[in-house]
Parts: structure tokens; C-alpha cells; sequence
């Protein structure tokens, strides 16, 4: 199956760089100077679909930094399609309310020493929905109509969180050296400022003419929760061992599997051959631009040392959580993964991205999958190497 792909030519190109947890969408002026650009030059790429799996449609975290919420839910939708055959829109407002209020207590037990952040992991989504559940799209209000804005927009809503968040233990945040134990009922004021912004998760709520509570629908999904790992590769923790990766958005302290970067590839391949999706979390500031292609600079070759590199140098960093669904190969044979962002209908393909092998190689920073669509060594050798909680 081919498609015909549109690509600007390098010289017009606009490069955007975003760190998407934090900033999260697509500027509609810069959108409409890309498409402006476009009709200067055009250059026609054709792109060989090798394999597509099933997806929900793309969805949009407009201005709220929270992809890890939206690229998690479109892969567990993807999940249950590729097990049920049915299609579902799961609330990311239920999990951010919830998330964010876990993000409060895990700040306060840690005295002030942690990041109140509009970011998270995949791993933040299954926690959320085991401990509480999920509920569809429209049992809470749509994101954006709390707020005035069409979709979610949280330029309002996070920074007074965070201020009420941080005002609960002011002296211990400010001076170790101070004692202060946190202001009473200090949850009721953190979930008010939430509840008013994104809605209140509701007890329960009708679905195809049948009551469910966000627990109970849980069961209607047909998910295993416990199927579901991480892996990443780095060298500055041992290979195939489990540890947690350091970085700002993942403060819930999830470990991941350490393979080689080939290893780690492969596993890749091997799932989306299998039917599996492949949830994405990695870097898209460098060379992630909004046309909706991910490419390395000509020369750059992806390997063990330069993920290492970039990662100790803060080059590369995790900011953005995706799907991938696919694989592609170029006019000239070059693979490329067929990825679902956040970011709505942006770009030239309609939200969804096709990024280079080797951009993947070099720029993941964790892959979230089911361990049934590992290779059975792999999954074995995990299973042998238990995390020691």
C-alpha cells in the first residue's frame, strides 16, 4: 500500500522545537506558516505502508502538557481494539484529575523536595486507572469548556495549582532547616483548584444504557493491567536489569527493563509484527518538527555511547508520549514508524508522524508494551530479573 507523503524542502523547513509535557500543542500561527511555506516549494515523497495496526482517532492535548495522559489512553484504546474489537474514548481529564492529585500528596510526603509538574509517564496512567479506574470522554466535561477554550487549556489552571500545592508547606519547601508540618485538610483546597479547571470525576455514569462506577467499567475493557512493562537503554545502569528512570516526569518511581539499544529495537519490531502497538515516551526537541516527520541530521548515526551522551549532556530528554501503530519504509528503503501523536490534526499528515529508525534508536527514551508481544527470551530474562520493590 503506498502513499503519496508532501515534504517541504530542508531550506523552507520549519523547525519547532517543543518540549510537549510542558508546553504541549500546536501555535495556530506557526501551523498556518508552515502550510503557507509548503505551497512555495513542493516535493513529493512517497512512503510503502509495511504494517498498520488499528488505532482510535487522533486527539488533542491542545494547551495542557499532558500527552503522557492522552498518548497512554489512545494506546490502551488500541489495546482493547486489537482484543475486543471495540472502540472506546477514554477520559484523559478523569486521569489528569486524579494524577495531579497524587503528584500533590507524593510532593508533600516528600517535604517540598519534588516537582509539581503538568508532565508524566505511561506508567501514571495504569497506576490511575488500577487504583481508580476510568470513565468514556463524555462523563466529564469536555477539556477546554471548564475554562472557556475548546479543548484543554491549562495556562490558567496549573500555575494556580501549583501555587496552592507549594503554599501548604511553605517553611519546608523554602528552608530546610524549618520544621512545618502541612496546613490541615490541605487535600480539600488542592482538589477544589483541580475539580474547577478539568471536572469532578463523576461516582458513576450511564454507558450504552447501563450504570457503571469508574471501577466496574474497568472490567468492561477487558485490560490486564499487570500485562503491561517498560524498556529503555542506557549505560549508566547495568543491562538487563530493572531500574527507574531519572528524569522529571517520571516521579512515580516505575522501574523499567535495561537492554541494548539493538535489543531495544527489536523488541520493537517484534511487537508491531506480533499486532501489537507500542506506546512511545522519548525526546521531540531536538529534531521533531511539526511537518510529522522525525529525522536525524545527515551524518548522525544513532549508537550506545551517543544515547549516552545526549542523555548525560541534557541534549536528549523525556518530553513527549506517543503511539506507535506501524512501520513505513521511503522511495529509497529507509524504515520509518508509523506514530500517533497528541497534537490533534497538525501537520501534513493529519497528527500522524513518520519517524526514522534511526531517530527512534537514538531518541527513546522508554518503550511502554504488553509483555505478551515481547520475544519470549526476553520476556523470560525479565521475569528472571525481578524488580525489588
Amino acid at each position: 500500500m503506498k502513499q503519496l507523503i508532501f515534504v517541504k524542502t530542508k531550506a523552507l523547513a520549519l523547525v519547532l522545537t517543543v518540549a510537549a509535557l510542558t508546553v504541549g500543542h500546536t501555535p495556530a500561527q506557526a501551523q498556518e506558516s508552515l502550510q503557507r511555506r509548503a505551497k512555495a516549494s513542493q516535493e513529493w515523497k512517497t512512503f510503502t505502508t509495511v504494517k498498520e495496526l488499528p488505532i482510535t482517532s487522533v486527539k488533542n492535548q491542545w494547551r495542557s502538557g499532558t500527552c503522557w495522559a492522552f498518548g497512554t489512553l489512545g494506546y490502551l484504546e488500541s489495546e482493547i481494539l486489537r482484543q475486543t474489537g471495540q472502540t472506546y474514548d477514554l477520559c484523559e481529564m478523569f486521569v489528569v484529575n486524579k494524577d495531579y492529585m497524587d503528584n500533590a500528596t507524593h510532593y508533600v510526603r516528600m517535604h517540598g523536595y519534588s516537582q509539581i509538574s503538568e508532565g508524566g509517564s505511561c506508567d501514571d496512567v495504569v497506576d490511575i486507572i488500577r487504583r481508580h479506574g476510568i470513565c468514556p470522554e463524555d462523563a466529564m466535561p469536555a477539556p477546554g469548556s471548564l475554562t472557556g477554550d475548546t479543548l484543554a487549556n491549562f495556562t490558567v489552571f496549573f500555575p494556580e495549582l501549583e501555587r496552592t500545592v507549594r503554599s501548604i508547606i511553605p517553611a519546608t519547601a523554602s528552608n530546610p532547616a524549618v520544621s512545618s508540618a502541612p496546613k490541615p485538610h490541605w487535600q480539600d483546597s488542592v482538589q477544589a483548584v483541580i475539580d474547577k479547571y478539568v471536572g469532578r470525576c463523576p461516582e458513576s455514569f450511564v454507558y450504552e444504557g447501563k450504570t457503571y462506577t469508574p471501577r466496574s467499567f474497568v472490567e468492561r475493557l477487558g485490560l490486564n493491567l499487570d500485562d503491561y512493562v517498560s524498556l529503555t537503554s542506557y549505560t549508566h545502569h547495568p543491562f538487563n536489569q530493572w531500574f527507574v528512570i531519572e528524569a522529571p516526569y517520571k516521579w512515580r518511581l516505575k522501574p523499567s527493563y535495561n537492554i541494548p539499544v539493538n535489543e531495544l529495537m527489536d523488541a520493537l519490531d517484534h511487537a508491531l509484527d506480533a499486532g501489537y502497538t507500542v506506546a512511545w515516551g522519548g525526546d521531540c526537541t531536538g529534531d521533531f518538527t511539526f511537518t510529522g516527520l522525525a529525522e536525524l541530521p545527515d551524518g548522525v548515526k544513532p549508537s550506545q555511547q551517543l544515547r549516552q551522551e545526549q542523555w548525560d549532556d541534557w541534549r536528549f530528554t523525556y518530553d513527549h508520549v506517543m503511539l506507535i501503530y506501524g512501520k513505513a519504509t521511503d522511495e529509497q528503503g529507509r524504515p520509518y514508524y508509523m506514530v500517533k501523536n497528541t497534537w490533534g490534526d497538525s501537520g501534513y499528515y493529519k497528527g500522524i508522524w513518520y519517524m526514522s529508525r534511526d531517530y527512534m534508536a537514538l531518541n527513546t527514551t522508554y518503550l511502554f508494551l504488553n509483555r505478551h508481544a515481547l520475544p519470549q527470551s526476553l520476556l523470560e530474562a525479565m521475569q528472571n530479573n525481578r524488580w525489588n520493590y
